[in-house]
């Protein structure tokens, strides 16, 4: 997790000495030495934030019982071998490789197909040009993400003008069913629900006025007044030795507080501070894309003019609908 907070990054791949392991998927990624050819590493998955927070409220253990805090054995969780988190969600079953000469077109249809990310070889032995692969060898690799994507087709925007000109809810973009967290819900329970619905952020609205809500499951988002983001990456930017504390606050006094505090992590300067980032049904698919890049989010939420959720769009949205309508241009 250090290393996560030290490179503002959500996930990394996880290597191992060969033959030791099984891949994630049956994946046999290898790296070896240019030269001679051995093997040096097997890369057996990915660990994401989700995975250390799945591990984290993995069971009751970690429930704010004993000391209050919901501190019980979270040292003893984050001391365990990383390649015992793999898997707790599905994301870090996911371990791709993408040929370096695939096209932008073939690279989006495969992150428009919940695959977030991808080893890109550079220096390939594997002829298939337009699909992601399970078998690799080489030297070295680098990272493909959906948010590298979005910031190349921002930046080269000539070609595509014209659909990025266009709304998100003319172009299909928005996910309409938006599971959200009140602002009663705990830390620690919130994580469990992005664990069970496989979900790395959810919407924060305002509590409902009947007194049996249950505020430790998820609710229906889509109508009720939107008033933060609890993300997965938001405990990256809290110190491993401060999040004992968090897990009994509620999920909004986390997001509130983190930032100014002296808990916000100093390694991860340079990423802006929480903010509520939102669109309309008539935001262009520009306008969006400029909100996620520039604000670092992986999905911007769609409110109506009253601030009540209506929806979200993303990244596998907006590379999902930039496909199509190139496809069919």
């Amino acid at each position: 997790m250090n290393a996560l907070v030290a490179n503002t990054v959500v996930a990394v791949p996880v290597a191992a000495p060969p033959g030791q392991w099984i891949g994630a998927g049956g994946s046999m990624i290898m790296e070896s030495d240019k030269q001679t050819g051995t093997i040096r590493k097997h890369y057996i998955g990915m660990v994401t934030m989700l995975d250390i927070l799945a591990h984290i409220a993995g069971d009751d253990r970690v429930n704010g019982g004993g000391s209050g805090d919901g501190s019980s054995d979270l040292v003893q969780k984050m001391a365990v071998p990383v390649s015992n988190i793999i898997g707790h969600c599905l994301e870090g079953l996911s371990l791709w490789t993408l040929n370096p000469n695939t096209s932008i077109l073939d690279c989006m249809e495969v992150l428009s197909k919940g695959i977030h990310r991808a080893l890109v070889p550079l220096d390939s032995h594997m002829e298939n040009l337009s699909g992601v692969e399970l078998v690799e060898s080489a030297s070295s690799y680098r990272m493909l993400t959906q948010m590298d994507v979005l910031k190349f087709l921002k930046e080269h925007n000539s070609g595509t003008a014209a659909i990025l000109s266009r709304s998100v809810e003319e172009l299909g973009a928005i996910n309409r069913n938006v599971y959200a967290i009140t602002d009663r819900t705990r830390v620690i329970e919130a994580i469990k629900c992005m664990r069970a619905a496989l979900l790395n952020a959810v919407p924060i609205v305002e509590s409902g006025a009947l007194e049996e809500e249950d505020h430790s499951q998820l609710v229906i988002g889509r109508g009720r007044k939107l008033i933060g983001t609890f993300s997965a990456t938001d405990l990256r930017r809290c110190h491993v030795s401060e999040q004992r504390p968090w897990l009994s606050a509620t999920a909004l006094e986390f997001t509130e507080s983190i930032s100014p505090s002296p808990l916000y992590s100093a390694s991860s300067e340079g990423v802006p501070p929480r903010e509520l980032v939102t669109c309309r049904d008539d935001t262009t698919l520009a306008e969006v894309m400029d909100k996620a890049v520039n604000k670092h989010v992986h999905r911007v939420w769609v409110v109506d003019h009253q601030g009540s959720l209506a929806g979200l769009v993303s990244l596998t949205d907006m590379i999902r609908v930039l496909r199509a309508a190139l496809l069919s241009a």
